[in-house]
């Protein structure tokens, strides 16, 4: 136990290190980015800017994405915790019992140990529902990086369920109130309006398959293996979901809504504001287009809100100033701190779409508020040894609904004139 706890201690020794490493590399890379694009700037202010500087600074923007990106693979390589040593929940001796169950199933198919759990606790086996509820360290192993890998569950509120949907009582407008005196008749004020929204909890399923012989090598963190093949697919598969799912078969995306001008929005809409140019920002100060979708939203929803765009987007901001020559993107503080645009967090989902004509590429608000991401309890594994011989499947599902709950709190970015 010493020489492994040692040996984790110097792997995260390591991992901050590289992490520091890279995260200095990008701040150096930025420095170069701004010398250049502000060369390039003067240019365009004198005579224009020529080929060479334009792609320089195109060259040098490039290397910050991929610099950036393996920031962010290292980060998100740091957010997976070790399975194998002993934790909290383990020192429980049912946590312990529950543990083993789990790996024996995993690794021969033999589930009476579940059976023998049940006796001591509910809902510990679920075989009637497909398949037996993973230990807690896993899931939350899973849930934390699912965190990293998809933008919009790190901002959203997240709320756990025990049944398929979710239903939230929402008023769509304000009580009436007004100012009276002493001995004035208090006149009846109009009610708010409530409705109801449901988020249904949708099935998520990632299927890996093992051979025999590895699930029989006993120096194989089952666990861990099983944790690492469908984490990063789960958060994929939701990060492209929260953004563009359809609601049927996905939790309802956030560009799957109705989307209509800022001036006409009303409750069950996303409000927009144009960029000023059809697929594209403003030539002459283009970042009074990000001032406006900044103050879009009311003035409670401003200070908790964030930006969602793709790296691309990112990129194009990146090159603007505001009107007294400093750039309104900023890089993170510390490694793992996301970047800022106006002191608005950042957040990079690349599922939102590239700026084009009539694209809506910006979404600004605030998320906690404005989308609820809704999970059931519970990742289940289904052990197959007989559809793929000779690997052994193991179907393991999540399930997870989502969709805005307030729409007040999100504006979205129409790259159109108007």
């Amino acid at each position: 136990m010493e020489l492994e706890t040692k040996a984790l201690e110097t792997r995260d020794a390591a991992q901050s290190r590289e992490i520091k490493e890279a995260f200095g590399e990008f701040l150096h890379a930025f420095e170069s980015f701004k010398e250049a694009n502000d060369n390039r700037l003067a240019q365009l202010e004198k005579r224009g800017a020529d080929v060479v500087t334009e792609e320089k600074v195109e060259r040098i923007n490039k290397a910050l994405d991929t610099q950036k990106r393996l920031l962010d693979e290292l980060m998100l390589s740091a957010a997976r915790p070790q399975l194998g040593g002993e934790t909290k929940a383990a020192s429980d001796r049912t946590a312990r019992e529950r543990k083993a169950a789990f790996d024996t199933y995993v690794r021969k198919g033999d589930a009476s140990g579940f059976n023998t759990l049940e006796l001591k606790a509910m809902s510990i086996g679920s075989n009637p529902d497909g398949g037996y509820v993973v230990p807690l360290e896993i899931e939350q192993t899973i849930d934390r990086v699912l965190a990293k890998v998809s933008p919009i569950r790190a901002i959203a509120t997240v709320q756990q369920i025990g049944g398929n949907v979710y239903r939230k009582p929402i008023s769509t407008n304000d009580a009436g109130s007004g100012w009276v005196a002493e001995t004035d008749a208090r006149p009846q004020t109009s009610t708010p309006n409530l409705a109801a929204i449901d988020f249904p909890a949708m099935e998520l399923y990632a299927m890996p398959a093992a051979t025999q012989a590895l699930l029989d090598d006993a120096q194989v963190d089952i666990e861990t293996w099983l944790a690492s093949e469908v984490q990063i697919v789960f958060g994929v598969q939701e990060g492209a979901a929260f953004i563009t799912g359809n609601g049927t078969t996905q939790p309802k995306g956030l560009l799957s809504y109705t989307n209509v001008a800022e001036g006409s929005w009303s409750w069950g809409n996303l409000g927009y504001i144009p960029s000023g140019s059809a697929g594209g920002f403003p030539v002459s100060n283009p970042s009074d287009a990000l001032l406006d979708l900044a103050y879009a939203p009311k003035q409670a929803y401003r200070a908790n809100a964030s930006w969602v765009m793709n790296r691309k987007v990112e990129a194009a901001i990146r090159k603007f100033k505001d009107s007294t020559g400093n750039y309104i993107w900023s890089p993170g503080l510390a490694a793992g701190q996301p970047a800022t645009l106006f002191g608005f967090p950042v957040a990079v989902a690349e599922d939102m779409p590239d700026i084009a004509t009539n694209s809506y590429s910006i979404a600004f608000g605030d998320f906690a508020r404005g989308y609820l991401v809704v999970d059931r309890v519970g990742i289940r594994v289904l052990r197959d040894p007989y559809s793929a011989k000779p690997y052994v499947l193991f179907y393991t599902t999540k399930r997870v609904g989502g969709g805005v709950q307030n729409f007040e709190a999100i504006k979205l970015m129409k790259f159109a004139v108007s």
